[in-house]
């Protein structure tokens, strides 16, 4: 008995691996393709014409971005995994193409030098998450408390355009996907545990697609405002 519940254990654990590390491949992809088409659109003359130099443009590819992302999301149960996987890697690539607006202000060292750090930070929330025995869920509930308050703020400010307050949020906007990132790598633990061993292999990478996007989204946003904080402007 002792033996056969080892061989389950270690089947189980080898499972969360496997499927875990399914979930980063994805993450890391989706960040690989969104850096290399940032790059491209940001040594590039005419796509920048295109992109942004008609407002209609830039913000119809910003709203097609939120409608992947949502849509992703709500059908992910009901479309394919191939379906899952085009959707998540479309986002990724757009993404990059407004990333680059931003990405455009800061010099080329502070940009690489931010990436690091947020790296950094990043893998160490997401060990925590997995690692620790502690109930994130209270904490994660919070920061999406504190997400909504920050979206709120960064609305308020497009018009009054203070610096400090920019900073401010900031600062917790980075604690709050350092929060976040904590909590969906637990989740997504949580989730490889859950499943029935004998779940096909087109659901499986559905649930790495929706597990990579949580984490892709995290390292985005966290990046974004560490970006604002320790970037030096071009």
């Amino acid at each position: 008995m002792r033996n056969l519940s080892s061989m389950e254990q270690t089947r189980t654990q080898a499972y969360v691996n496997s499927f875990v590390v399914n979930v980063y491949h994805w993450m890391t992809i989706g960040l690989a393709l969104t850096g290399l088409v940032a790059y491209l659109v940001m040594n590039s003359v005419a796509a920048q014409q295109i992109i942004f130099g008609n407002r209609l443009v830039f913000f119809g590819l910003i709203i097609a971005e939120l409608g992947f992302v949502f849509y992703l999301s709500a059908r992910i149960a009901r479309i394919s995994a191939g379906a899952a996987t085009s959707l998540f890697l479309v986002y990724a690539a757009l993404n990059g193409a407004t990333l680059a607006a931003v990405l455009l202000l800061y010099t080329g060292a502070s940009i690489v030098s931010t990436f690091a750090v947020c790296a950094a930070t990043f893998a160490a929330c997401s060990v925590y998450g997995m690692v620790t025995k502690r109930d994130l869920t209270s904490i994660g509930n919070f920061m999406m408390m504190g997400l909504i308050g920050i979206i709120i703020a960064s609305v308020v400010n497009i018009f009054l355009k203070s610096g400090p307050m920019e900073m401010i949020i900031s600062y917790i906007g980075v604690l709050v996907f350092v929060g976040l990132t904590a909590f969906d790598a637990q989740k997504i633990k949580h989730m490889a545990l859950s499943q029935p061993a004998d779940l096909d292999s087109g659901t499986l990478r559905k649930g790495a697609i929706i597990g990579a996007l949580s984490l892709y989204l995290d390292f985005i946003n966290m990046f974004l405002f560490l970006l604002r904080i320790l970037g030096n402007r071009d």
